[in-house]
This record gives C-alpha cells, structure tokens and sequence, in this order.
C-alpha cells in the first residue's frame, strides 16, 4: 500500500508537469476536428489543381488593389502602439513606432501564441529605444485586454443582424454559443476600466480608465478586426461572385472567433474551415472559397509578416558600436532560442539571434517560392516570349536546376538562423543562382526580385554571420534528409495535381511549354539528390572545429603554477585527471574547465581566479561557445556565484549538498558518537593500523591498490567528469590513506583531494576497499582522516556531496525540483540518496548547496540526461606528463 502510494505521488507530480501543454495542444485539434466533422463532404470537393491554377493567373489590378487594402488592413494596427505612445509618454518617434507595431503585429498574427510574441516583441523593440521595462511591463497590462474588444463589438453586431450569419448558424448551431462567448467579453471589458474594484488591480492604484482612453482602446481595436473583414470581403469580391458586404463580413466575424476560441497560431485551420463553411452556406463553390482563403492568407498574413522579417532583420541587427561593444563586453549566447522571448532578455546577442532567425525565415520562403513557381504552370505570353531568346530545352534545365535550389534553400535556412558563415556564403550563392533560373524558366521576373531583394538583406547582414560551424546530431542530419525528400515530393505532388487540370484548358499548340507528369518525378528526383549532394559537401568541408582538446603536458605545467598563484574550489583536484579542456579567459587570469557533450560546454564547478573578473570570463566563454553554436552549462556552482550566473542569464536547480566537517567542533564524545567510537575502539583492539603516505609512490603500492580496487568495482564501470577513478598518474598527484590489518595487509584504502584554497579544505576522492573487510571499516578510515586532517592545520574535510538531499522541500519549490525530491525519498531501489545523506549525518557536517546553472532555453530533463551521459562516460586515461 505505501509504496502504491509513492507510485501515485510521483505519477501525480509527472502529470502535473505535462498537463498544461498536453491542454494547449488538445484544444486546438478537438476544435479542429468538430469542425472538420462538421464540414467534411464540402472539404472532400476540393479540386486543388484548380485552385494553384486561378492563384497564378489573377489579373496584376486586382493583385494591387488587394495588396493596397492588405497593407491599409496591417497598418491601422499601429493605432495600438499609438495608444501606448500618448498613453504611457513613450519617448519613440512615430516612425519607429510604426516600424515596431509592424514587425510585433504580423509576427503575433503568424505565431501567436495567444499575443505573447507580439508582448514580447514590442517589449524587446521599446527596450532597443531606451523605454524602462517597468513602462513596458505597464503598456503591456494596459494593451493586453483591449485587443479582442473589437471582435466584442463585432460579434454583437453579428447577434443582433447588423452582419447577418443566420445561415451560418442553421448548418452549425455550436458556433452561436462561440460568437456569444466572445461577445461578452466586451461588457466584461467595460467592468474591468470603469470598476473601481476591478480597476485598481489593472492600473496599480490608478483609478478608473478615462472614457476617452476606453472609447479609443475601444476604437483601435475595432479598427483593426473591421479592416481585416474589409479586406477579407476585397478578396471575395475580386475572386468570387459579388457576395454582399455585410453577409461576407458575417462570415469573417465568426471564422475568426473560432481562430481565436482554437488558440492556434494565426486561428489557422478553425478559421479556415469555419469560413470555408459560411461560404459554402452562402452558395460559394468550395473550390473558389478555398482559393479567397488562401488570398486572403498571403495577403493578410503572408506577405505583410514577410515586410516584417525584413523589417526586424534590420531593426534588430546591431550597429558597429553596438557589435563592437558586444564583442569588448561579451553577451548572453545562450539566449539563442526562440523561447527566449518570455524572458524579456535585454542584450544583444539575442537581438541578433532574432535578427538571424528572420533571415533564414526569408531564406526558407524563397525555397518555397522557387518549388511553387516551378510547379505552377508559367503564363503562356511569357514562356512564348522567352522561347525567342532561349531554347525549350534550356528553359525546362532552368526549372530543373530551381526545383534543386529551391530545395537546398529550405534546408539550408536552418543554418542561416543558426548564423553559420560557410550557410550565408552557400545561400547567397544559391540566392543569385536562382533569379537567374526562374527567370530563365519561364520570365518569372516577380520571384527573381524576390530572390535578389532577400540576397540584398542577407548581403547588407553579413557581419551576423560569426559562426565557424555548429554541432550536427546524427537525427538532424536524418531530418534534413527527410525535409528534402518531403519537398520533392511535395513539388510532385503539385506539379502533377495541377498538370491534367492545366492541359483541359489549353490548345494542343500550347501544351508543348509544359512539363510531361513522368518529368516532374524526375525533376523532384534529382532536386532530392541535388539537396543530398549539398548536405555531403556541407559537412565534408566544414572546418575542422578544436573545442575539446585534452590539455597536454605544458597546459597541466601552467595550471599547476597557476594555482600557485590563485585560489581553487573543491573540484579543481579533478583537473588533474586530464579529461577536461582548458578555457584561459582575461589573459590567462580565469581558468574555465569544461568538457562537451552533444550541444553543450559543461563546466565542472566555478571559474578558477580572481572572482571580480568571474563574470567577464563568463561572457567571453559564452562568445566561444557560440561561435560553435554550443551552449554553456555550469555543474555543481557554489552558492556565492549564484549571482554572477544570474546576470549572465541562467536559471538554477538544486543539485544536492555538499557535506564539510568543521574540524575545529569535531568529537567523538558524547552519546551521539558512539557508534563511531565503538568502530574506532575496536579497530585498535584488532591492531589496525592507519597511514597517510606522501607522493610519489612506490609501483608495487600502486599494484597492490589495483587489485583492491578491481575486487571493489566488480561488474562495475568507473564513473567520470565529477568523479575521480583508478588511475595511477592521477593518484600520485595527492596523498592516499591507508588502513591496515594485524598482518600490514591493505583492508582499505582512500585518496585526498586538496582544495588549493591555502590549507583550508581538503576532500576524500577515491574510496576503495576489500570485499572481505570487516564491518565499521570506512567508519574507521573516515574517523581516522578527519582526525588527520584536524592534526595537520586543515578547517573543513569534506565528505562529498549528497545528490538531491534538501532538494524540493518548501512548497513554493519549482515541480522539477518537487519531483527531485520524490526521486530522493523512494529512489532508493537504484541509488541509495536518503541513505548516503543520513551516512554522512553521522560526522555532524554543515551542508552547503550545489546547483546547476542553465541557460533558461534549455528543457531540464534534456540536459538532466546529456548530464548522466556525461558522468557515464569510460574514463580516459590522462596524458604522459
């Protein structure tokens, strides 16, 4: 029953920890399913052929107009960030206010995200002009509640027939309750400005909202949804039959409540679908409603968040003083992930890293661009024009050689991102190669633009690129090579769906422009190959990277003398070892141990020096790793370091305790005691003798440790990084104490560690022992060696840590930690954590906390793995000195 019980703890914390995202994912897809079950003949009539064939032949007036409104449509957004500005007296000029409600717009319209990447965007924007995140904390409570108002106002205009959507409403009764819901969030709103009990919890104490300020947040966000069912009923009106405004607005109003009720980035597919619906109950064929929805995607969607890239990777590129103040100062690389955004990061290297990873956004869009160009048929007038200046065969290699960069750009987008130097000098390339294909195709002189506009920006944010190259995982690889081979397929698929469609509607005359099905599976073929060609020669010239070289003979000479100059800590004994490399940072003050595993730069305990220059030797470390594009990682930090990790942008986890014996306190008298005594007492009765022996040794004590400490490993494998193990060139660095029987023979035997803090602290590293040994034993040698350590000046002896002990006991505790203290009390059937702490309680120690410092990117459980590996790891033996 109770260990039944333990099971259901643990279970109950498992699931805690998954439950909110397991919530976010399911609502979206049960959304999606209601109303794909609701609609789903209609969907099946869907001919997509038709549909790329009526995208590509649109008339260029109605293509302007719908660009005009589209724009119009995105920028009456800014009336937000307007507000904002005469709201809060944001020192922002209008200009830049404009650019950073464009970028912070279309980018929460394409991930949403529920409105987090545009708080976070705008807060990062405002912050680049100097606006205090105090303001910005402010205008984000203040904006956050406003934004759904005017869908509010909307729906109620909905309910009441203003925008009539009865028909709507017949097929699908659910979506009423929908509109309702959200309509009245608006009265809700009202409360929450003009209510002085609900408005001192929004405005800190301000009062009520003026009603000039709740009329304008009121108007600004009407603005915007009424000009997205403006443009949305623009789209239909050029594509479809003349639907009246006011029933195709009904439509809109409803689509885009289920897109916000989804939760989904952009209410992609419920809005989709629920539109397709209402048009569908207006009389709109489902192949022509399909076709307004994709338009009104690119259009609202897609290309303004495309003007957005390009805007943030120039306004979030750093100056030349602002590099050059990053390079003199170091930044956070850590912050690299996109997930960073929640935690309002303020330097540069972040900034760039967004910069960068709008580039390679850029990037996989002209991959696209170039396959859906390709697959699409050309216009006649233009292919017949370019046949007088090139051959059919040249122009059908031209499409073969853009269906081949077209994939390589979708796979080498990543790299972009990642700011990778070698992927900039093979994009740009691939970029320029491009326009002059697709061009050459067909005349298709809007993607050669295109492509020369995005190899432009990528020219003009060349200094981003400082990355020498990055760490590949085997399933990265196996993902690319999956992603070029779901692009080649995918531009079959289109090519094909659209080519027997194509051919209906042409004259005999007409059709010799256009590829034979049987070519498009060859073209797809070697765009495939072409894209595993690049992927070859990527990784067969990448240069050689040095990140984890062993430290030779003259780098362990130079550590030895460093520390006759400077302090170490508990762990830098390990060093010795010759397992982990040497960073030297601020001219060779700061030494920084690390070893690699998969993506990341472990360091094992502090920096060794001078701690005021910790934290610069911190930043310049993080600027090495990210020329790699690996991260870095502190294992078991002290706790007076804690705040040197927490400005450089790390989050922590209690690792366990480290057990240090005041050896001034320490006794063996009293009741408490005399187990020990008793172990100690009989020890000498028995004649056992005890040594501690100096280096260097003899080869015959070193043979005779050997076979003790085979007997003691038994099926075992050694640990490392953290750990000491048998090696013989190690142990003749440091004393070793030995307790002896009657007869001199070796019962047991232990290794010391110094700290190199002048005589303060020295450690047991290595403890090794007979099977046969009697019981009380390691009592004996730990009694024993703090008795030595007491006799010969030392101040603390330290047992070791204890992992996990006080981990997760206050109730605020973080849940990784709550779990790690569930592991801690019942994990005792695979390592005995309760049981070693209450071992080392024996000794009467002071326990001091370790704790792992991560960058906030990381997820936990990911690196609590690559850690275990890490430790798991065969010992290698160190170099001949």
């Amino acid at each position: 029953m109770r260990e039944s019980l333990r099971k259901l703890k643990i279970l109950q914390l498992l699931t805690a920890l998954f439950r909110a995202r397991i919530i976010k994912i399911l609502i979206p897809l049960i959304i999606l399913a209601v109303i794909y079950m609701q609609g789903r003949k209609e969907i099946e009539h869907i001919n997509l052929a038709r549909v790329f064939f009526e995208l590509r032949h649109m008339p260029p007036s109605a293509i302007i107009q719908i660009l005009i409104a589209s724009f119009v449509a995105v920028s009456v957004m800014s009336t937000y960030d307007y507000l904002l500005r005469r709201q809060f007296k944001l020192d922002v000029n209008w200009k830049a206010t404009f650019r950073y409600a464009w970028i912070a717009n279309t980018f929460n319209n394409m991930i949403g995200f529920a409105g987090l990447t545009g708080v976070g965007l705008r807060t990062i924007l405002y912050k680049k002009s100097g606006i205090p995140m105090k303001t910005m904390g402010a205008a984000v409570l203040f904006l956050s509640p406003i934004m759904l108002v005017g869908l509010s106002l909307l729906g109620w205009l909905t309910i009441i027939g203003v925008f009539p959507a009865e028909p709507l409403f017949n097929a699908h009764p659910w979506l009423r309750f929908a509109v309702w819901g959200i309509s009245l969030y608006l009265p809700f709103f009202l409360l929450m400005q003009r209510s002085s009990l609900f408005a001192k919890w929004f405005h800190k104490g301000e009062g009520k909202l003026p009603w000039k300020v709740v009329i304008a947040s009121v108007g600004s966000s009407f603005l915007e949804w009424a000009c997205a069912g403006l443009l949305f009923w623009i789209v239909i009106y050029h594509d479809l039959a003349h639907l009246p405004l006011q029933d195709t607005l009904g439509v809109y109003i409803v689509a885009a409540i289920a897109g916000i009720i989804s939760m989904a980035p952009g209410g992609i597919g419920a809005f989709d679908l629920t539109a397709l619906l209402g048009l569908q109950s207006l009389g709109v064929d489902s192949t022509r409603a399909i076709t307004a929805l994709l338009l009104f995607r690119i259009f609202y969607f897609l290309i303004p968040w495309l003007i957005g890239l390009v805007l943030a990777a120039f306004e979030i590129t750093p100056s030349r003083k602002q590099m050059k103040e990053m390079v003199t100062t170091g930044y956070d690389a850590s912050r690299s992930a996109w997930l960073k955004f929640w935690g309002w990061p303020s330097q540069f290297g972040f900034l760039g890293d967004l910069g960068a990873w709008a580039l390679g956004k850029l990037v996989l869009a002209s991959g696209i661009i170039l396959l859906l160009s390709a697959a699409t048929p050309g216009l006649i007038e233009r292919l017949r024009f370019m046949e007088h200046i090139l051959s059919l065969p040249i122009m059908r290699f031209s499409e073969q050689l853009s269906v081949v960069i077209g994939i390589m750009l979708i796979i080498v987008s990543r790299a972009i991102s990642m700011r990778i130097r070698r992927a900039f000098l093979w994009t740009a390339g691939l970029l320029l190669a491009g326009a002059i294909f697709t061009f050459a195709k067909g005349f298709d002189y809007e993607e050669a633009i295109i492509l020369l506009i995005v190899a432009v920006i990528l020219w003009v944010s060349r200094a981003r690129f400082n990355r020498e190259s990055v760490s590949i995982a085997p399933r990265n690889i196996l993902i690319w090579i999956i992603l070029a081979f779901v692009s080649s397929l995918s531009y079959y698929v289109v090519g094909t769906q659209i080519h027997p469609a194509l051919l209906r509607h042409l004259p005999l005359r007409a059709q010799q422009w256009f590829l034979d099905p049987h070519e498009y599976a060859i073209t797809a073929a070697v765009g495939f190959i072409g894209a595993i060609i690049l992927l070859a020669a990527i990784f067969a010239l990448r240069p050689n990277r040095h990140i984890e070289d062993r430290p030779t003979a003259e780098d362990m000479d130079k550590f030895a003398n460093f520390l006759q100059n400077e302090q170490g800590n508990l762990l830098t004994h390990l060093l010795y070892l010759g397992d982990k490399s040497f960073y030297w940072a601020q001219n060779d003050k700061i030494l920084i141990p690390y070893s690699r595993v998969r993506d990341k730069l472990v360091v094992l305990g502090d920096p060794i020096g001078e701690k005021n220059l910790v934290g610069a030797a911190i930043q310049e470390f993080q600027r090495y790793a990210d020329h790699y594009a690996l991260t870095v990682v502190f294992y078991q930090a002290a706790p007076e370091y804690l705040s040197i990790y927490h400005e450089n942008g790390y989050n922590f986890f209690k690792l366990g305790e480290e057990a240090l014996v005041p050896l001034e306190k320490f006794t063996l008298s009293g009741k408490s005691n005399q187990g020990l005594r008793t172990a100690k007492n009989k020890s000498e009765r028995e004649g056992q003798q005890f040594e501690v022996l100096q280096p260097p040794f003899s080869s015959e004590l070193m043979a005779e440790l050997r076979v003790i400490s085979d007997e003691w490993l038994g099926d075992r494998k050694e640990k490392a990084y953290s750990l000491g193990w048998f090696n013989e060139q190690y142990i003749q660095q440091s004393p070793i104490a030995l307790l002896r029987d009657a007869e001199h023979r070796i019962l047991a035997f232990a290794t010391l560690a110094p700290a190199y803090d002048n005589h303060q602290v020295i450690s047991i590293d290595l403890m090794r022992h007979l099977n046969d040994t009697p019981n009380g034993t390691m009592d004996v040698l730990f009694v024993r060696l703090i008795e030595w350590a007491k006799e010969n000046g030392y101040t603390y002896f330290n047992l070791g840590m204890s992992p996990l002990s006080s981990v997760g006991e206050n109730m605020n505790a973080h849940r990784e930690e709550k779990l790690a203290r569930l592991v801690f009390q019942y994990g005792g059937h695979w390592y005995g954590f309760e049981g070693l702490r209450r071992y080392k309680e024996k000794f009467s120690p002071e326990w001091e906390a370790r704790y792992l410092a991560y960058p906030a990117g990381i997820p936990l459980p990911i690196l609590t793995i690559d850690l275990v590996r890490l430790v798991s790891r065969r010992p290698r033996p160190v170099e001949a000195t």
